[in-house]
Protein backbone atom coordinates (compact mmCIF):
# COMPACT_ATOMS: atom_id res chain seq x y z
CA UNK A 1 0.00 0.00 0.00
CA UNK A 2 1.28 3.14 -0.92
CA UNK A 3 0.85 6.16 -2.92
CA UNK A 4 2.72 7.18 -5.66
CA UNK A 5 3.22 10.72 -7.00
CA UNK A 6 3.92 11.60 -10.82
CA UNK A 7 4.94 14.70 -11.16
CA UNK A 8 5.43 16.90 -14.72
CA UNK A 9 8.73 18.26 -13.64
CA UNK A 10 10.92 19.37 -11.38
CA UNK A 11 8.90 22.74 -10.78
CA UNK A 12 6.40 20.61 -9.21
CA UNK A 13 8.27 19.14 -6.25
CA UNK A 14 7.18 22.00 -3.82
CA UNK A 15 3.81 21.42 -4.27
CA UNK A 16 3.90 17.69 -4.31
CA UNK A 17 5.86 17.70 -1.15
CA UNK A 18 2.90 18.92 0.73
CA UNK A 19 1.11 16.30 -0.13
CA UNK A 20 4.01 13.87 1.25
CA UNK A 21 3.27 16.16 4.51
CA UNK A 22 0.30 14.69 5.00
CA UNK A 23 0.65 11.32 3.74
CA UNK A 24 3.49 11.08 6.21
CA UNK A 25 1.29 11.72 8.96
CA UNK A 26 -1.19 9.37 7.81
CA UNK A 27 1.69 6.60 7.89
CA UNK A 28 1.29 6.12 4.38
CA UNK A 29 4.46 5.34 2.51
CA UNK A 30 4.85 7.43 -0.86
CA UNK A 31 7.06 7.63 -3.90
CA UNK A 32 7.85 10.60 -6.10
CA UNK A 33 8.96 10.65 -9.45
CA UNK A 34 9.02 13.00 -12.53
CA UNK A 35 8.12 12.41 -16.02
CA UNK A 36 6.27 14.33 -18.59
CA UNK A 37 3.17 12.97 -20.76
CA UNK A 38 4.34 15.93 -23.33
CA UNK A 39 7.79 14.95 -23.24
CA UNK A 40 8.28 11.52 -22.02
CA UNK A 41 4.95 9.28 -22.37
CA UNK A 42 7.32 5.95 -22.50
CA UNK A 43 8.45 6.98 -19.23
CA UNK A 44 4.64 7.60 -17.77
CA UNK A 45 4.07 4.18 -18.54
CA UNK A 46 7.29 2.91 -17.07
CA UNK A 47 6.40 4.10 -14.03
CA UNK A 48 2.87 3.27 -14.27
CA UNK A 49 3.49 -0.62 -15.19
CA UNK A 50 5.97 -0.61 -12.14
CA UNK A 51 3.57 0.24 -9.37
CA UNK A 52 0.39 -0.82 -10.60
CA UNK A 53 0.50 -4.31 -9.82
CA UNK A 54 1.01 -2.43 -5.67
CA UNK A 55 -2.18 -2.03 -3.96
CA UNK A 56 -1.58 2.28 -4.62
CA UNK A 57 -2.80 5.27 -5.82
CA UNK A 58 -1.46 7.69 -8.48
CA UNK A 59 -1.80 11.65 -7.38
CA UNK A 60 -0.36 13.45 -10.60
CA UNK A 61 0.74 17.11 -10.01
CA UNK A 62 1.23 18.85 -13.49
CA UNK A 63 0.37 22.46 -14.18
CA UNK A 64 -0.52 24.21 -17.28
CA UNK A 65 -1.79 22.13 -19.98
CA UNK A 66 -2.22 18.64 -17.85
CA UNK A 67 -1.92 15.85 -20.27
CA UNK A 68 -0.35 13.67 -17.25
CA UNK A 69 -3.69 13.09 -14.90
CA UNK A 70 -5.74 11.70 -17.72
CA UNK A 71 -2.68 9.88 -19.55
CA UNK A 72 -2.10 8.08 -16.26
CA UNK A 73 -5.31 7.35 -15.43
CA UNK A 74 -6.55 5.98 -19.22
CA UNK A 75 -3.38 3.49 -18.34
CA UNK A 76 -4.33 2.08 -15.13
CA UNK A 77 -7.22 0.67 -13.13
CA UNK A 78 -5.86 2.35 -9.69
CA UNK A 79 -7.22 5.34 -8.76
CA UNK A 80 -5.77 8.71 -9.84
CA UNK A 81 -5.99 11.73 -8.11
CA UNK A 82 -5.32 15.20 -10.18
CA UNK A 83 -3.57 17.88 -7.83
CA UNK A 84 -2.69 20.37 -9.93
CA UNK A 85 -0.62 23.20 -8.58
CA UNK A 86 -2.21 26.39 -8.99
CA UNK A 87 -0.57 28.96 -10.87
CA UNK A 88 -1.67 33.14 -11.27
CA UNK A 89 -0.17 33.11 -14.38
CA UNK A 90 -3.36 32.83 -16.17
CA UNK A 91 -5.66 33.67 -13.48
CA UNK A 92 -6.06 30.13 -12.37
CA UNK A 93 -7.54 28.87 -15.83
CA UNK A 94 -4.95 26.40 -16.69
CA UNK A 95 -7.21 24.16 -14.17
CA UNK A 96 -9.58 23.68 -17.18
CA UNK A 97 -7.18 21.18 -18.69
CA UNK A 98 -7.54 19.08 -15.61
CA UNK A 99 -11.60 19.19 -15.88
CA UNK A 100 -12.34 18.26 -19.11
CA UNK A 101 -11.28 14.54 -19.33
CA UNK A 102 -11.91 12.69 -23.00
CA UNK A 103 -14.50 9.90 -21.76
CA UNK A 104 -13.35 6.88 -20.68
CA UNK A 105 -11.08 9.08 -18.44
CA UNK A 106 -11.93 10.03 -14.85
CA UNK A 107 -8.84 11.11 -12.78
CA UNK A 108 -10.21 12.69 -9.94
CA UNK A 109 -9.24 16.45 -9.27
CA UNK A 110 -8.67 17.78 -5.72
CA UNK A 111 -6.94 21.15 -5.49
CA UNK A 112 -5.40 21.38 -2.36
CA UNK A 113 -2.55 19.13 -1.44
CA UNK A 114 -3.77 17.94 1.86
CA UNK A 115 -6.93 17.01 0.45
CA UNK A 116 -5.31 14.74 -1.98
CA UNK A 117 -2.95 12.95 0.25
CA UNK A 118 -6.63 12.69 2.90
CA UNK A 119 -8.26 11.62 -0.29
CA UNK A 120 -5.84 8.82 -1.11
CA UNK A 121 -5.50 7.67 2.06
CA UNK A 122 -9.14 7.28 2.28
CA UNK A 123 -9.27 4.84 -0.78
CA UNK A 124 -6.89 2.75 0.28
CA UNK A 125 -8.29 2.57 4.29
CA UNK A 126 -11.30 0.72 2.02
CA UNK A 127 -9.25 -2.53 2.42
CA UNK A 128 -6.90 -1.27 5.41
CA UNK A 129 -9.19 -0.99 8.61
CA UNK A 130 -5.77 -0.14 10.52
CA UNK A 131 -5.60 3.10 8.18
CA UNK A 132 -9.45 3.42 8.51
CA UNK A 133 -8.59 4.39 12.34
CA UNK A 134 -5.50 6.22 11.47
CA UNK A 135 -8.32 8.78 9.03
CA UNK A 136 -10.92 8.83 11.26
CA UNK A 137 -7.84 10.00 14.22
CA UNK A 138 -6.78 12.69 11.72
CA UNK A 139 -10.09 14.05 10.89
CA UNK A 140 -11.33 14.28 14.77
CA UNK A 141 -8.03 16.07 15.52
CA UNK A 142 -8.59 18.49 12.73
CA UNK A 143 -12.40 19.05 14.44
CA UNK A 144 -10.81 19.26 17.91
CA UNK A 145 -8.26 22.35 16.55
CA UNK A 146 -11.80 24.04 15.32
CA UNK A 147 -13.60 23.85 18.48
CA UNK A 148 -10.16 24.83 20.18
CA UNK A 149 -10.02 27.70 18.22
CA UNK A 150 -13.51 28.41 18.84
CA UNK A 151 -13.04 28.70 22.70
CA UNK A 152 -9.95 30.35 22.49
CA UNK A 153 -11.76 33.06 20.06
CA UNK A 154 -14.59 33.48 22.75
CA UNK A 155 -12.48 33.38 25.99
CA UNK A 156 -10.23 36.34 23.85
CA UNK A 157 -13.54 38.29 23.24
CA UNK A 158 -15.21 37.60 27.06
CA UNK A 159 -11.99 39.15 28.60
CA UNK A 160 -11.88 42.19 25.80
CA UNK A 161 -15.38 43.09 26.68
CA UNK A 162 -15.96 42.72 30.44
Amino acid sequence: MKVIIIMGSRGDKEWSEKIVTTLRELKIPSIMRIASAHKVPLKVLEIIQEYEKDEVVFITVAGRSNALSGFVDAQTIRPVIACPPYSDKFAGTDIFSSLRMPSGVAPLVILEPEAAALAAAKILALKNESLAQTVKAYQERKKSAIHQDDQQLLQGQKETSG
